[in-house]
């Protein structure tokens, strides 16, 4: 059986920021809430967004946005919307801003803690109608532009996926130009973050050809073009590759992802830690791909052709030394993890909903053993 999910309106150019004015009056926003963090606004970001904003339209900050979204970012922003009748929102950022704008958009019509709507308590049809959202990414990893996921860490400290097409946003405004000046670490690891979508969405065992034919293309556009982007912010054709790439990992994640996100969401919970999700994902990729290869078959083969390989190369060498080669750690010992939280991390990693979804279900020990390894490789 094949479910096929697809997606939103998407506007993807140099420029394309020029269509928010169109966004707006086709989904009937007049005062928006505007959702991104402290960068964007220090980086002049939000200013072009402001200048392209119609002359009738009334907007409204948060632009607390932390880098790991809270529910008690969520509720902080839910305040502003109610306190000036805000009717929609545009999250202009990386995938953080856009999941908060997803939990400001859920909080707006339903009550009770955020959590109480995650998709281990209500599946992707539980949730109900929610504000408009429209998305502007201004990194190329998440995709979170063209999705209906959002994750959030609750106030008890579980970070928890929420999911529905209710929160899918109406249109994703994707403009390369707004990634030129990203920082080369950031284009890594969000970069890293959509090779990670990509290589875990085709390995799942969910039926889905159009699916896996995106996450194929979209992991050859990272091969071919991150490198590209890292070492020159400027090179237009890599930003807009990259940005189309996330876009994709996006798509393609509607098969599902699997054990490099249910493990990246356990360390990303931690309060101490803070570590950047694509970064996570990025150092637990080699592992978890070692571990699945074997539970996948031919799709091995059809990875290493995607990504350039020869038969006889193996994937998680090169991803590490790729991964490494752009800049970024090598290991989980250099963002601060230790052996005594392996065992913290592998339980809640039991949980995660991208668990379910892996090739083959790890028990606590093997995540403990993957973790090990990511630990000190």
């Amino acid at each position: 059986m094949a479910t096929i999910l697809y997606p939103n309106h998407m506007e993807i150019d140099h420029g394309a920021i020029s269509k928010i004015g169109m966004a707006l009056e086709k989904n009937n926003i007049k005062r928006p809430l505007i959702c991104t963090d402290k960068g964007i606004v220090e980086a002049g970001l939000y200013d072009i967004l402001r200048r392209a904003l119609p002359n009738d339209i009334d907007y409204f900050l948060f632009d607390e946005t932390p880098g790991n979204p809270t529910e008690v970012a969520v509720k902080d922003a839910l305040k502003i919307y109610k306190e000036n009748d805000c009717d929609g929102i545009i999250s202009i950022g990386g995938g953080s801003s856009i999941d908060l704008g997803k939990g400001v958009a859920l909080c707006s019509t339903h009550d009770g803690s955020i959590g109480n709507w995650s998709v281990m308590n209500v599946g992707r049809d539980g949730v109900g109608a929610c504000a408009p959202i429209i998305a502007i990414p201004t990194t190329a990893g998440t995709g979170s532009e063209v999705g209906g996921g959002s994750v959030i860490i609750t106030e008890e400290g579980q970070k928890i996926v929420i999911s529905s097409p209710h929160l899918l946003p109406k249109m994703a405004i994707c403009d390369p130009d707004l990634t030129l000046d990203l920082p080369k670490y950031l284009t890594a690891a969000t970069g890293m973050d959509a090779m990670a979508h990509c290589i875990e969405a085709y390995s799942t065992n969910a039926v889905n050809p159009p699916a896996a034919a995106i996450a194929l293309d979209g992991l050859e556009r990272v091969v071919t073009y991150l490198k590209r982007a890292v070492d020159d912010g400027h090179d237009k054709e890599a930003r807009w590759h990259m940005m189309m790439a996330a876009s994709e990992g996006a798509m393609a994640f509607s098969k599902g992802l699997g054990c490099v996100h249910s493990m990246s969401h356990a360390v990303g919970a931690d309060p101490v830690l803070k570590a950047h999700h694509g970064t996570l994902n990025a150092i637990l990729l080699p592992t978890v791909v070692r571990f699945n290869s074997p539970h996948i078959g031919e799709k091995v083969e059809k990875l290493k052709s995607a990504m350039g390989l020869s038969p006889d190369q193996d994937i998680s060498d090169w991803i590490l030394g790729y991964s490494v080669s752009i800049g970024l750690p090598r290991n989980l010992a250099a963002l601060g993890v230790t052996e005594d939280m392996l065992l913290h991390f592998s339980e809640h990693c039991m949980t995660d909903p991208c668990h379910f979804a892996n090739p083959v279900q790890p028990t606590v020990d093997q995540y403990m053993d993957m973790y090990r390894e990511a630990l000190t490789q």
